[in-house]
């Protein structure tokens, strides 16, 4: 379990697996800029089953308040294997706790654990170019912004350009950490 000011990230139990399938199969709260997919419950308990939704190189991690109400998740993963980085994806599901601060604040401390614990010298968003907010949270958070991806993500039924931020070890942690 990590801390932060407001919620604590934790990981996935299998009696929040009902209540975490009907949030990230609602895809009004999903918005204009996360994958508008649905998971099977056949599939995601199995994804349950495997590892607790928590390996070596991704996991999910619950965004919870003091009373233990899911207000969303953070997850990492390795973006391709010959790179060493993860990529981090985010989603506060109630659309009315958006804005507080919720979510740059689950990925400055999942950002600082993912260093601490792993042995990774990149962290990335990939972010749609139209999406203030997350684009707000990577700048907050210290991500630099450093590429578009032409047409590389197909959503809405049409291909949509993406940005890529990371932040790097050494941008964290300083020169000593190379």
């Amino acid at each position: 379990m990590l801390k932060a000011e407001q919620f604590v990230l934790r990981t996935v139990t299998e009696n929040d697996l009902p209540a975490m399938l009907t949030h990230i199969n609602n895809l009004e709260n999903k918005g204009d800029y996360y994958p508008r997919s649905l998971r099977s419950e056949v599939r995601f308990r199995k994804l349950f089953e495997e590892d607790g939704m928590w390996a070596q190189n991704e996991g999910v991690l619950l965004i919870v308040d003091d009373n233990d109400a899911i207000l969303g998740h953070i997850e990492f993963f390795q973006p391709v294997h010959y790179l060493n980085a993860y990529e981090i994806s985010y989603l506060i599901y109630d659309v009315a706790a958006r804005g507080k601060g919720i979510a740059t604040e689950a990925l400055a401390v999942l950002v600082r654990f993912l260093f601490d614990t792993k042995l990774i010298n990149r962290i990335q968003l990939i972010i749609h170019p139209d999406n203030a907010a997350s684009r707000r949270v990577a700048d907050k958070c210290g991500f630099v912004h450093e590429a578009t991806l032409r047409g590389a993500w197909f959503n809405y039924g049409t291909h949509h350009d993406v940005e890529v931020y990371s932040v790097l070890r050494h941008e964290i942690y300083g020169d000593s950490a190379e």
